[in-house]
This record gives structure tokens, sequence and C-alpha cells, in this order.
């Protein structure tokens, strides 16, 4: 079989030579259930993509299924991925492409940080599930994964957001944000944040209470803070 155009043929040989590519277990839902989302999803991890570019040891963390992660990759040296569900590793391992191989494996950052002092790190749709309580634990243990010049970005929907948010979303969004509350509490570890709001796949500097997602971009580490203080 060809192509009428010989420039689309490269399609037909990449499906020869491995067939299609398999959505992750959370993209896939996402693809059914409400696909106009993927592309929000897609322009978080561009918007990390091109801030990271060039960098050479990246983390993420929660990365649940990592489908979007080799946006991330496509810019990066490395990247590791890490998540504390094992179904969701055991989903990446089983649909890791040879060309875009990606270390990932299973890690709770609430029990400590990842070895190996990254360039810099990031989460999204992360940190508004973990509890108030523990999220100075969670950030101590992230930012302890970094070197001392490690970059840190955050993404998660914004307080205001949750209004229009579906029940499913609600269940798990125990710790949403306004932007100047993700300003303050990054600010307990970095000399500098700037944080961006975001609307659908758009991301701008407008009013954060108008933003359905907020991203925080950490730079500078303040001394090492204690989990307890």
């Amino acid at each position: 079989m060809t192509t009428r155009e010989p420039q689309y043929q490269a399609c037909l040989d990449i499906y020869d030579r491995q067939g299609l590519t398999m959505l992750g277990l959370m993209s896939n839902q996402t693809w059914q259930d409400d696909p106009r989302r993927l592309t929000f999803v897609l322009s978080r991890y561009k918007f990390v993509a091109k801030m990271l570019s060039g960098k050479g040891r990246v983390l993420e963390v929660g990365c649940a299924d990592a489908f979007t992660s080799r946006i991330v990759q496509q810019e990066v040296a490395h990247l590791t991925a890490v998540d504390f569900d094992p179904v969701f590793i055991e989903d990446i391992r089983r649909r890791m492409d040879g060309r875009w191989q990606f270390d990932a494996f299973v890690h709770d950052m609430l029990a400590g940080p990842v070895p190996g002092g990254f360039e810099a790190a990031y989460c999204l749709d992360v940190l508004e599930h973990i509890a108030p309580r523990e999220e100075r634990r969670f950030l101590t243990n992230l930012v302890a994964s970094l070197d001392d010049h490690g970059t840190l970005i955050v993404g998660m929907p914004s307080l205001q957001s949750q209004a229009y948010a579906s029940a499913a979303s609600k269940a798990g969004h125990v710790n949403c944000k306004d932007g100047n509350q993700l300003k303050q509490l990054l600010e307990n570890f970095f000399h500098h944040v700037f944080v961006f709001s975001m609307n659908d796949e758009v991301v701008h500097t407008g009013f954060y209470p108008m933003a359905h997602y907020l991203l925080g971009v950490a730079c500078e580490q303040k001394a090492r803070v204690s989990i307890n203080a």
C-alpha cells in the first residue's frame, strides 16, 4: 500500500514497523470521556518543555501514565518519571517505546526525595491531591531532589475553578489554591517565583481569580528547610 502523496508514506512506514501508539490508562479515559481536555494537558506539558528546554536531568513527580511526558522529553537530555501508584508505572513500562525510553519507577514523595540531584523538576495536577498538613513535607522532599540551582514548576487547578469541576475531580482535589497562595507557598523554598494563569490551552499573565489553572515557576533555592519547621 502506498499513499497518493509520497510525503505521507512515512505514516505507513511507521505503522508497518511498529503499529499504532497506544494511549496510556489515564489519557485513554480522557480521550473517551472528555477529548478536548487532552488538549489542555498537552498544552501544560508544552509549557514545561519550553521552560526547561536544554536541561540535563529532569524529574517528573506524579507522572500518572506519562503519555504526554514525551513532550518534555523532546526538550531535555534525560527524563525520570515517578508516581506513587504502581498501576500507572506498570502501564508506562508496558508501553515504553524503544526510541523514547526514560526511567519510570514507583516513588512516594511524602516518603522522601528522589536521589540524583536533578537540574529541574515539575509536577502537574499533583499538589491539589496533597493534604494541606502534608504539603510542606511533599515540597521539602521534592526540593531536596534538586541540585543547588534546580528549577521547579508546579501546575494545579485554581481554587476558583473548583466551582466548575466535575464530581470526580472534586473528590481528589483536597488542596487547591489561588494564585497568591501558590506563590506564597513556593516562596518558602525559592527566592524567585513566577506564577502564570492558564485558561484552556492559553498560558498568560492575567488576573489569577479568572484563571482555571495556575503554573508556578520557581528558581534560586533558599537554604534547605526542615519538614517540621
